[in-house]
């Protein structure tokens, strides 16, 4: 082989270049190494799995300042335990963005600003998708829509005004919103945006939706703040995209009301 590979070389050199030489010994030269390689392949594989088999161990890492711990081969993963905090955080933000929809389907009859328009679309777009994730995350869990309130339209119920709710807790006949749902627009400030136009409906809604979505973030931060809650995968996903979707939606929406004073 080593003669083979100095002809080559010598012939491909050579004053009259010619490049038959390299034709004829490189494909058998690297079809002999591609082979070899190729031989090798499972032997190899093998080998490593082989080698590993007998020493298989989960690694659990440890608290911050602890060692991490090394389990049987035969641990297997436990998904954690379902809180009463994560069932109560989706329910209440079902309610609380449904009357983010609502105050978005005033828009079409209440003002033309395009960028009004525009955004409240991708609010109520975005919203509505998002009920429907939590309503098929509480039914998968076999949890119900609503929390168990007297007085409360049923959640599910897409037609039901969500600023009449006189049995909610926390909620006067008044302007004073409820405690257990931070940001909701009290029934007084729901009907001051139902009668305003043009201007004035902007500045309402762009102020009532700031209230809004920062009453979300409380909301997501409370459920994180909760012992044992936002464990679970699919929730605690959908609240950190909610949180930094909506925070981006304030910082646009103070940006807009900036541009109008």
């Amino acid at each position: 082989m080593p003669a083979r590979v100095r002809k080559l070389k010598f012939d491909f050199a050579g004053p009259e270049c010619e490049p038959r030489p390299f034709g004829i010994w490189a494909p058998a030269f690297f079809g002999c190494t591609l082979a070899a390689v190729l031989c090798s392949l499972p032997i190899r594989v093998g080998y490593a799995q082989e080698a590993s088999s007998g020493s298989v161990s989960v690694v659990q890492p440890g608290a911050p300042g602890s060692p991490s711990r090394r389990l049987p081969a035969s641990t297997s993963g436990v998904a954690p335990r379902l809180s009463q905090a994560d069932t109560e955080f989706m329910q209440g933000m079902i309610m609380h963005h449904s009357q983010a929809v609502e105050m978005t389907a005033l828009i079409s009859a209440h003002t033309e600003n395009k960028e009004i328009r525009t955004l409240g679309a991708r609010i109520s777009l975005s919203q509505t998708d998002e009920i429907k994730f939590m309503k098929r995350w509480l039914i998968a869990r076999g949890a119900p829509l609503s929390m168990a309130m007297p007085g409360l339209p049923d959640a599910d119920s897409s037609n039901q005004p969500t600023h009449a709710m006189p049995g909610m807790p926390g909620m006067d006949n008044k302007d004073q919103p409820t405690h257990a749902m931070p940001g909701m627009l009290t029934p007084a400030q729901m009907d001051a945006l139902g009668q305003a136009d043009g201007a004035e409906f902007d500045r309402r809604f762009l102020t009532g939706m700031i209230q809004h979505h920062k009453g979300a973030l409380v909301m997501v931060q409370q459920l994180f703040d909760t012992p044992g809650a936002g464990q679970d995968a699919d929730l605690f996903d959908f609240a950190t995209d909610a949180d930094n979707t909506q925070r981006a939606e304030i910082k646009i929406m103070e940006d807009m009301l900036k541009e109008k004073r």
